[in-house]
């Protein structure tokens, strides 16, 4: 079982917020295409001494970085992709969340389109943050469901790569691009890191989309942890399934059960962390994440 520590760099990030923004930072894919853009090839020698600066002094940093963070996970990894495009790498937004209107009915929208100024180039980026679980199939594969089965990694990649990265080639589009004062061919991007969790209880093949360096996580059915000590978990509540978790106090050992307990009474997959304790530090830090659903899913 893999129950490696992540990244030792992003855990000394006190700052959620900056953590989970050094997260998105370095974070591997989960598709492998040739639009996946990679911020490491560009972002600046001296980016982390600028995380570090923000999370030594909160005031410095971006106004967004300040926000309470949105309820939906999507809006938030959003806010931090502005921070990243922006703040860090130093390139100009142009449409963010913009609306393709066709007599008066929405067709999509432009995640975001920038102006790449180290490519000197305007770019198309669509961007999503997500969480697969594998469920065997009878054949020997797996489909990759996310905690909502409505997801499914093979479905939104297809979505991502053949649809919502092509929009700028509809005449909508363009149109809306014009009243912009955007014109010319633009470069598509993808966006999208995450992790994949395995099944604790079987072996299963990494599905052939996604790079081999994929984040990894497990998961399990709740009757499947009746032997497993949980003492050290904490359920992970949005934002904080963004990056790896730290906290100073012990794992509250009753409020993870009370937790365990509702998954079949709700129906509802909750993430949990499996936290480590440093005495160097004296702080609990995560070491694998663990996804716990009621018997019922992916029904």
């Amino acid at each position: 079982m893999d129950v490696r520590t992540p990244n030792n760099t992003l855990l000394k990030f006190q700052h959620p917020t900056v953590r989970h923004l050094a997260w998105l930072c370095s974070a591997p894919q989960l598709i492998d295409a040739p639009s996946v853009f990679e911020p490491a090839r560009y972002l600046p020698a001296d980016y982390l001494e600028k995380l570090r600066a923000w999370d030594q002094q909160p005031g410095t940093a971006p106004t967004l970085l300040g926000e309470p963070p949105q309820r939906r996970l999507g809006f938030y990894f959003e806010r931090l992709y502005e921070v990243l495009l922006s703040d860090l790498l130093g390139w100009e937004i142009l449409l963010k969340n913009a609306q393709i209107q066709s007599n008066g009915h929405t067709l999509g929208e432009l995640d975001f389109v920038v102006r790449n100024t180290l490519d000197d180039r305007i770019e198309h980026h669509e961007v999503a943050i997500k969480y697969y679980l594998g469920v065997p199939t009878s054949k020997g594969g797996a489909l990759w469901y996310g905690p909502n089965a409505r997801d499914r990694l093979d479905i939104k990649s297809d979505r991502l790569i053949n649809h919502q990265s092509q929009r700028t080639h509809q005449p909508e589009t363009l149109e809306l691009l014009s009243t912009h004062g955007i014109t010319g061919p633009l470069t598509a991007r993808i966006f999208m890191p995450g992790y994949l969790f395995y099944p604790l209880s079987q072996r299963l093949p990494p599905p052939s989309m996604t790079p081999p360096n994929h984040l990894r996580g497990w998961w399990a059915y709740t009757d499947e942890l009746e032997q497993t000590d949980t003492s050290t978990w904490v359920q992970l509540r949005k934002p904080h399934w963004v990056g790896p978790w730290r906290q100073t106090e012990a794992p509250a050992t009753e409020e993870t059960a009370e937790s365990l307990a509702k998954i079949n009474e709700d129906g509802i997959p909750r993430l949990f962390s499996d936290l480590g304790y440093h005495q160097s530090t004296r702080t609990w830090i995560e070491r694998r994440r663990v996804f716990v659903v009621p018997r019922s899913w992916p029904a």
